[in-house]
């Protein structure tokens, strides 16, 4: 019996897992980082060992440092979350020899799927369907998908549609794959843009039975990681979702597997599937399952890892649930990933944490903790059920538009416009999803924020105690100007007057003052009226009403001289790594030419000459961390040379 449970891990899954755990009985261990010291999944455990440094390289995906932590701590077995090390068959096998229990599958058939080709190799031998690597690509087999061959979460991946672009796709895909997996491998397959990536959830014990535990769609995909996941999948004819289940349980057979893991295809719109890839650990997404199922996935970890059998077979699904990720990114900016103090995160709605149906919640952080650059972007994933899938989008959609989340953008008003968008709705679902609807789903909403402006501003005037009406003069006052900077890069400048006939608003002549304070605005617009909460941190400020959020930076009458970047400059735009550099100083360079590469939050992000040129400053250089803001690289317009 397992009686002290170290999770090799950090954040919601370190906390999911340890839910489970105090369910059994079950004492358990944690291991954080110096910037985890304070994080949730730290306080939670019964005892945590601290893993020196900040990176993964160095702490995280040190399995050697984490099997001494679990001997240290007095854990007799260890259970490694996703990511970091829970695909590595070296840690499961030390793991083992320092004899404690591996709750995952056997090294062996982790290293089996370890290897995207050779897994392709073993399953086609297997009769699984296979999507064929190509060694030699030709225009005929255009687009094409370069992905990393060990590892998986969207790293070291790329489309490329000519050629002509495949040389460079190759070198960024394996310089990330190197960094995130140690492996440098990539392969080439057809991309199928319209394809759907659906999965089976497999559960199997070491006495020879293998459940597939129902389906999942996620093919709402942004840089190829989900976004959006779905129990069961949608629209599947019953004899795809046998023929599904059955080439599942046949891949899991063929090598001998135990414990939980998925087999994820790809499924063509002629109804034929190919396989991808198997991940040999728990899903992101194993919520959804668990809420259609009743079952909890970690208990059945446990029990297995414990040499306990399974039933005959599965129960039956019941309902629908869908997923949400929350990220600290910006859909607007190519999701670029954003940091900083997240002030205040919370579902306004009733909700359990880490279990149950109706609505859940799995998070990794809390109101006044700190996004990082070092980790995953991820923040949280909210998860609704209902008897249909129309009732789990709607509660969905309504739940993470209500939620308190002030801090770094996030993909919050990408996810509720997806889930209420028709072609979600009626499931018009494949992986190039959320890109076909960008323009639907990034737009700003000019009125939406010019109306939480004048909200803020009237705020604002609340906390200065500004009277109302502003003075019984019989000449009229000076208008009142606000400027806020929104979160698209745009501005947004208010302009108004209090008087004795009430709020006199540029823009606004439809809206009456109702009542204000510094924490609540009421405003008219027309007959209809809005109730705005307004929380300020700083010149941050954010603006809340029943369909989602604004966030503002108020900005100061006056501009200081030395925040004017000259032009040309290219300033980092989130923190991070210098990863590569592309072009050198003297060089030709082209509007959209990669000319750096920052890494952050597990992903490489390009930075690329703003206009043709030549490359006059370079101060980037690899391995140099950067903070937002910092200058690194001038290019000379060609005008100018």
């Amino acid at each position: 019996m397992i009686t002290n449970l170290l999770v090799a891990n950090r954040g919601e899954i370190a906390r999911r897992v340890f839910r489970t755990c105090r369910a059994l009985g079950v004492a358990t261990t944690a291991v954080h980082s110096d910037p985890d010291a304070g994080a949730p999944h730290v306080r939670e455990a019964d005892a945590a060992v601290r893993l020196p440094g900040a990176a993964p390289a160095e702490t995280y995906l040190r399995g050697d440092l984490i099997v001494r932590a679990a001997l240290d701590a007095g854990a007799d077995a260890v259970h490694p979350g996703y990511g970091f090390l829970s695909e590595d068959a070296g840690f499961a096998q030390a793991v083992l020899d320092a004899g404690l229990v591996w709750v995952g599958p056997p090294p062996a058939a982790i290293c089996a799927m370890g290897s995207k080709t050779a897994a392709k190799r073993l399953m086609a031998q297997a009769g699984v369907p296979v999507l064929d690597a190509l060694a030699q690509p030709t225009e005929a087999d255009l687009p094409l998908l370069v992905k990393a061959a060990a590892g998986g979460g969207g790293r070291g991946m790329r489309v490329v549609r000519s050629l002509a672009e495949l040389p460079g796709e190759i070198e960024a895909a394996k310089a990330e794959a190197a960094k995130a997996f140690g492996s440098d491998e990539v392969f080439c397959e057809r991309y199928l843009p319209t394809g759907r990536h659906v999965e089976v959830q497999l559960m199997a014990d070491a006495h020879g039975t293998v459940w597939a535990v129902g389906d999942r769609d996620c093919s709402l995909q942004r840089r190829h990681q989900k976004v959006i996941e779905e129990a069961p999948a949608p629209g599947l004819p019953d004899a795809v979702r046998t023929a599904l289940h059955g080439a599942a349980v046949a891949a899991a057979r063929a090598i001998g597997y135990v414990g939980a893991g998925t087999a994820e295809f790809l499924l063509a719109e002629d109804g034929r599937f190919h396989f991808l890839e198997m991940n040999t650990r728990l899903q992101v997404e194993h919520p959804v399952t668990e809420a259609v199922t009743g079952l909890d996935l970690v208990a059945l970890q446990l029990a297995v890892a414990e040499g306990e059998k399974l039933s005959a077979a599965p129960p039956p699904t019941n309902g629908c649930a869908i997923e949400a990720r929350l990220y600290a990114e910006d859909p607007a900016h190519d999701h670029r990933p954003a940091t900083g103090t997240l002030h205040r995160f919370e579902l306004t709605v009733p909700h359990q944490e880490f279990d149950g149906r109706g609505l859940r919640l799995d998070s990794g952080v809390e109101s006044g903790g700190t996004i990082t650059p070092h980790y995953d972007a991820m923040l949280a994933k909210v998860i609704a059920w209902a008897p249909t899938r129309a009732a789990a989008a709607r509660r969905l959609a309504d739940a993470v538009a209500r939620a308190r989340l002030h801090g770094p953008t996030t993909n919050r008003e990408l996810l509720v416009r997806a889930l209420r968008h028709p072609a979600f709705l009626e499931g018009r679902l494949h992986t190039g999803f959320l890109a076909e609807h960008a323009a639907d789903l990034t737009a700003p909403d000019d009125k939406g924020a010019a109306r939480a402006a004048l909200a803020a501003a009237l705020a604002d005037a609340a906390e200065r105690r500004t009277p109302l009406p502003s003075g019984w003069r019989n000449l009229p006052s000076q208008p009142q100007v606000k400027r806020y900077r929104t979160s698209d890069g745009g501005e947004s400048q208010v302009r108004y007057r209090l008087t004795r006939q009430g709020l006199q608003a540029d823009g606004h002549p439809d809206t009456e003052l109702v009542e204000h304070t510094p924490e609540s605005v009421a405003l008219r617009h027309g007959t209809i009226r809005r109730t705005y909460r307004v929380a300020r941190y700083g010149t941050e400020v954010f603006v809340e009403t029943s369909d989602g959020t604004t966030a503002l930076t108020a900005v100061p009458r006056f501009a200081d001289p030395t925040a004017q970047a000259e032009p040309g400059a290219l300033l980092a735009p989130m923190p991070g790594t210098v990863s590569r550099v592309a072009a050198a100083v003297g060089d030709a360079v082209t509007a959209g030419q990669p000319l750096l590469f920052l890494e952050a939050m597990k992903m490489e992000h390009r930075v690329v000459a703003p206009a043709d040129g030549t490359l006059v400053e370079l101060l980037a250089t690899p391995g140099r961390q950067v903070e937002l803001g910092t200058l690194l690289a001038v290019v000379k317009p060609s005008q100018e040379v």
